[in-house]
């Protein structure tokens, strides 16, 4: 039994056929006003659902409702614009029973006392501890906490100067980009906007997805739907994100990508304005995965602006594809059974001139480094000053030795090995023990052409001096001559010049043995 969207009549000029081999009925029903547009043919979960189910509605429901913005059958009330501004309200005091609240989660904060009892089993899949006795303002706190003990400026500066793997992922192009420009063509030559949804198809997986869900009805006030509609926006953002950095393909970690840049999912928080999911997954994308770049940051949120307009078919899609992931992964399926499932039932009654009118205020929302919290515009532009300190500075690079002393060199070479060192090739033990400690050898200094960089957990940073080439030359020469406290080398070289010596005495007859006198002593050295 399917509930239409419209009419339809039957007047003889009905069809019907079946394909014995791939078992599928085929009927074709006139409609009782040709040509009339029927909306949500393919949203299979409302197709299937009675028209009056009474195990779907609530207990409890308000008589009057004129100030109600959900209809009986579900439907929202579309008379009157919805306002994506912060609430205001009068202050209220907390009463005694508010001291020990009990926190709520899942879609549309109508799940709480979910972990009391799964919370060990569920540890790796939210961040939050403890999430039903945690109220909101607490939530966000830790969470800012711990994003901002987890931000990384190495890494961050490591992405944002060696950025290749980052524009590659940025010209990656999903589907929902084709799909895109087709609507925006077929809107520009028939001038109509309700049939584009047609763009979007499902496949046969797909279409078994939506047929295993439950159809619900959900009594949300106000407040809910505002928090449901930001929802989707944080969880299509890290979505966008998953789908880019892994062009299309599915992996181990794409569970772990989407739930961990979505704070409605690990952290179950909650919001009151658009631009706050967008700080929230800004800071997010350079704390968490492995590229951190803000120009994914940007491009997430072009992805999700042109899913919203695409409508309701669009967004669809993308949540059964969220919802395959986590169901395959080990933990993370309780997050379909919290949000993800609800939001594929939901988002099939929704109207897409809702979705247009978020997508609206998204791209109205401006998003800026500065308001990310992190400091990322001083670690940048410290970054810039040491690398054009460098450039400016050709005298911290090293320059190539001269032919003289190449030359030099060489002739040190060989002397070395004329003075009776058994390996040419091996470093004395005294001068090999010094070029160990300062980072030289006999070969040369060792240079670094680049400046180190360094920073501080406070986003201050500095640059270790690299010494000129020709001043480490001059100091190694200069070691090499002097003295130094072991002096294994000087010792060594003052016995080859003993030997040397006393090859050169003159030539006489050999001096016999001379007998020690009484005292001791040999004869003609006075005693010493």
């Amino acid at each position: 039994r399917l509930t239409l969207p419209g009419r339809i009549v039957e007047n003889g000029s009905e069809k019907g056929s079946y394909d014995a081999d791939k078992g599928i009925f085929t009927i074709q029903l006139p409609k009782e006003t040709p040509g009339q547009h029927f909306e949500g043919l393919n949203m299979l979960t409302t197709l299937l659902a009675p028209r009056k189910s009474r195990t779907a509605k609530p207990l409890v429901e308000e008589i009057d409702l004129g100030a109600s913005e959900v209809s009986e059958e579900g439907v929202e009330d579309d008379d009157e614009d919805f306002d994506w501004e912060i609430e205001q309200s009068p202050y209220e005091e907390v009463s005694e029973g508010a001291l020990h609240p009990q926190g709520h989660y899942g879609f549309g904060g109508l799940r709480s006392g979910v972990f009391q009892r799964l919370q060990d089993e569920f540890s790796d899949v939210i961040d939050i501890k403890d999430p039903d006795f945690t109220p909101a303002a607490e939530r966000r706190q830790k969470r800012l906490a711990a994003e901002l003990a987890k931000f990384d400026p190495d890494h961050y500066l490591a992405d944002f100067f060696e950025d290749e793997a980052v524009e590659q992922v940025l010209q990656y192009n999903p589907w929902w980009t084709d799909t895109y420009s087709k609507m925006m063509a077929f809107m520009e030559k028939s001038q109509e906007k309700e049939n584009h949804a047609a763009l979007v198809s499902f496949s046969e997986e797909e279409k078994c997805q939506l047929r295993k869900f439950v159809h619900k009805s959900y009594l949300l006030d106000k407040r809910a739907q505002r928090q449901v509609y930001y929802s989707l926006i944080d969880i299509l953002l890290a979505y966008c994100y998953e789908t880019r950095v892994n062009e299309g393909e599915r992996n181990v970690e794409s569970a772990w990508n989407i739930r961990k840049l979505s704070p409605t999912l690990c952290w179950f928080e909650t919001w009151t304005n658009v631009h706050e999911v967008l700080v929230s997954f800004g800071r997010r994308v350079l704390c968490y995965p492995l590229y951190r770049h803000f120009k994914l940051v940007t491009k997430a949120c072009r992805d999700t602006i042109k899913i919203l307009q695409l409508g309701k078919s669009a967004v669809l899609k993308c949540l059964l594809d969220i919802h395959k992931i986590f169901q395959e992964s080990d933990q993370a399926y309780i997050l379909n059974d919290l949000y993800i499932s609800d939001y594929c039932v939901w988002i099939q009654k929704a109207k897409s001139t809702r979705l247009a009118a978020l997508a609206e205020a998204l791209k109205k929302a401006p998003l800026t480094k500065a308001q990310l919290g992190l400091e990322v515009n001083e670690l940048e532009a410290a970054a810039l000053l040491v690398c054009e300190e460098e450039a400016a500075c050709p005298a911290s690079r090293p320059t190539p030795p001269s032919s003289s002393e190449a030359s030099g060199s060489e002739d040190s070479d060989s002397s070395t090995s004329s003075a009776g060192t058994a390996d040419p090739d091996s470093e004395p033990e005294g001068l090999a023990g010094r070029g160990t400690g300062r980072g030289r050898s006999l070969q040369g200094p060792v240079l670094d052409e680049s400046r180190a960089l360094r920073v501080d957990g406070h986003g201050l940073c500095g640059r270790s001096a690299v010494p000129r080439a020709d001043a480490c030359r001059g100091e190694l020469l200069a070691s090499s001559r002097a003295p130094v406290g072991a002096g294994p080398l000087i010792e060594e070289l003052g016995e080859q010049l003993e030997t040397v010596v006393q090859l050169s005495e003159p030539e006489g007859p050999a001096p016999g043995p001379r007998k020690a006198q009484a005292d001791g002593t040999l004869p003609g050295t006075g005693g010493e």
